[in-house]
């Protein structure tokens, strides 16, 4: 998911011949080379690494420290990979683009991945504060920076925020996850099982989204619905946290009787 995010802004933030630089546009071959770097991170991530290196020092600039940034991503070195698009998104506002706004967004989400949500607040509060993310970038924003509130303990403002990435990223399956889970831990289970409802319409497959479906479940007093949906997720992802945790809360129907 975060990786998935991570390229989306990517594509949203490439240089291309009609969305440049407020002072001055890209040309085409840099457009080309960007492609060609973020195609590599898939691909090679080191030799991504070292061909944005020499891009940087050939003039990439911002375009070159994002490519870098994404192939720390590919290898899942999340500290890297956000300062990577911190530096991008600092460049970019020296030159007044506005793509610093999706930097900044994607510096947040690798801050998360890392385990850091308080230096992802301060990254996607720049994301946000920019006033230039539309649609779904501005959506998957919105979404860290709920993801940062929770773990901060600031359940209210990261209601307030949820609420706003569900008009904008509501196609977003981890969307309602989130907000079905916060609502849940706000004694909301009218609304936990309004939004788990949508998280499973659009992804049932998800052993995240299973288990969740579970935990409601069970805070409603509805035990054969939270045994179904435990199964499923221990089902869908047996050898994972998420599966171990499944199988964890179905004992506990076990240890009752």
């Amino acid at each position: 998911m975060i990786l998935i995010v991570l390229l989306a802004a990517a594509q949203a933030a490439a240089p291309s011949a009609t969305t440049g630089p407020a002072t001055t546009g890209p040309v085409d071959a840099q457009g080309d080379r960007f492609a060609r770097c973020v195609a590599l991170t898939q691909s090679d991530p080191a030799a991504a690494r070292a061909e944005a290196g020499r891009w940087r020092i050939g003039g990439g600039r911002y375009f070159a420290r994002q490519c870098a940034g994404l192939a720390f991503a590919a290898e899942k070195n999340w500290p890297p990979a956000a300062g990577e698009f911190e530096e991008a998104a600092r460049e970019a506002e020296l030159a007044k683009d506005t793509r610093s706004a999706n930097y900044w967004a994607q510096a947040g989400n690798a801050w998360l991945a890392s385990g850091q949500p308080a230096k992802a607040r301060v990254a996607l509060d720049s994301a946000l504060a920019a006033g230039s993310l539309t649609g779904l970038p501005l959506g998957e924003a919105q979404l860290d920076h709920a993801r940062a509130l929770v773990a901060a303990g600031e359940l209210d403002a990261a209601r307030s925020d949820l609420d706003l990435a569900l008009t904008t990223a509501g196609d977003d399956p981890l969307a309602w996850l989130l907000s079905a889970t916060l609502a849940r831990r706000m004694d909301n289970l009218p609304r936990a099982k309004a939004d788990i409802a949508q998280a499973l319409k659009r992804s049932a497959d998800d052993a995240s989204v299973q288990l969740e479906a579970g935990n409601i479940a069970a805070m409603s007093g509805d035990e054969a619905a939270a045994r179904e949906a435990w199964g499923t997720a221990a089902r869908l992802a047996p050898t994972s946290e998420v599966g171990r945790n499944a199988v964890a809360a179905l004992k506990q129907f076990d240890t009752a009787k």
